[in-house]
């Protein structure tokens, strides 16, 4: 256990091999008892990361169970360089691992080691978020995603860490399927844990709800939250060193919960309703006094700067579904001088109708 003794600085000291604890394979087995049923599919096919890296959202073929059709005519196939990239990619023992998540589940919304496709949420219905029941809809979600393209690249996994005589530890892709249903967004916290002592809870979804502002309310889950990490978290992860977040989902009755996923203690893990600033100053008020309750922070008014009840969630993320069906198979020089070609056509349409 990390020693109380030297005064702790904003951000614990984070190594690759403290990073690599957060990835799913690493805590998932040690707390599955208390997480949502989950199916790991490791390693991945360096084609399956060279699918996620390529240009365009397209699928693999056979992926829907429907034979997928090229976008190239025949002469461009011919006059196709070696050199372009890659356009055609099939995964059927990929495939047949997700339909039998699927089966086993109902349906699964996936991940990577670390990071989930929330931001690509609005890709499929909206009264389903991240619901996949084929092979297609995971990869919609991941082809879609800028949160995931942090798990692809190792130079962006470990920036920042302090690496032994620089080298890098083997890190291998990993696909999570995890069993799907409904979640009430507003039930969700992330809690911050450092020196192994938990310090602050937080609402994670920036909107206003009545029943957060209730004291009652608050006692009643911030004593829920700290019965839980004592019982089922606290010094069970030598790894971490005691420094870490998680995020716990409650039930309806917000008396008890399930874990969602550990994050490392580092810049890169969004604070929430704090700053790592203030979660330091906590940490020393409970080094100081042993009788010390975690904080607990919720979205207090309509006029609350986090509320964001007006604005979808990645909104940035979103573009219109036709650029998306134009960019299929497509690099990023093809895709704009195809949607400027689409721009010009439609105006021209608009303009036609009008007169």
């Amino acid at each position: 256990m990390p020693s109380t003794i030297s005064p702790p600085t904003v951000f614990p000291p984070t190594t690759p091999e403290h990073v690599l604890a957060f990835q799913f394979s690493s805590w998932y087995p040690r707390f599955a008892a208390q997480s949502i049923k989950s199916t790991i599919v490791r390693p991945l096919s360096e084609e399956f990361l060279e699918y996620l890296n390529a240009d365009g959202v397209f699928m693999p073929e056979g992926a829907d169970d429907i034979p997928a059709e090229s976008s190239l005519s025949d002469d461009e196939k011919d006059d196709e360089s070696d050199d372009e990239p890659r356009r055609t990619f099939a995964f059927p023992e990929l495939d047949a691992r997700i339909r039998e998540a699927v089966k086993d589940y109902g349906a699964v919304f996936p991940k990577l080691n670390f990071s989930s496709p929330r931001d690509a949420a609005w890709m499929l219905p909206a009264g389903s978020p991240m619901k996949c029941t084929s092979p297609a809809d995971v990869y919609m979600l991941l082809k879609s995603s800028d949160f995931v393209l942090h798990d692809l690249d190792p130079a962006q996994l470990f920036e920042g860490c302090d690496a032994e005589g620089g080298v890098l530890p083997e890190y291998k892709l990993e696909l999570v399927l995890r069993k799907w249903y409904p979640v009430d967004r507003s039930r969700e916290l992330r809690c911050f844990v450092r020196r192994e002592r938990l310090i602050g809870i937080s609402q994670r979804d920036p909107n206003y709800y009545d029943f957060w502002n209730e004291p009652q309310t608050q006692r009643k889950v911030a004593e829920a939250v700290q019965n839980f990490w004592e019982e089922h978290i606290r010094g069970k992860w030598e790894s971490t060193e005691g420094n870490y977040t998680f995020d716990f989902l409650l039930t309806r009755d917000l008396a008890r919960g399930h874990i969602i996923d550990f994050n490392p203690y580092s810049p890169k893990t969004d604070p929430q309703l704090f700053t790592y600033e203030e979660l330091l100053a906590l940490l020393n008020d409970a080094i100081a006094s042993p009788n010390f309750l975690a904080e607990f922070r919720v979205v207090d008014s309509p006029s609350h700067p986090s509320a964001t009840r007006n604005a979808p969630a990645h909104q940035h993320n979103m573009v219109p579904i036709e650029a998306l069906m134009l960019s299929s198979g497509r690099n990023v020089e093809e895709f704009a001088d195809v949607w400027q070609q689409e721009l010009r056509r439609s105006t021209g349409d608009h303009e036609d109708e009008e007169r």
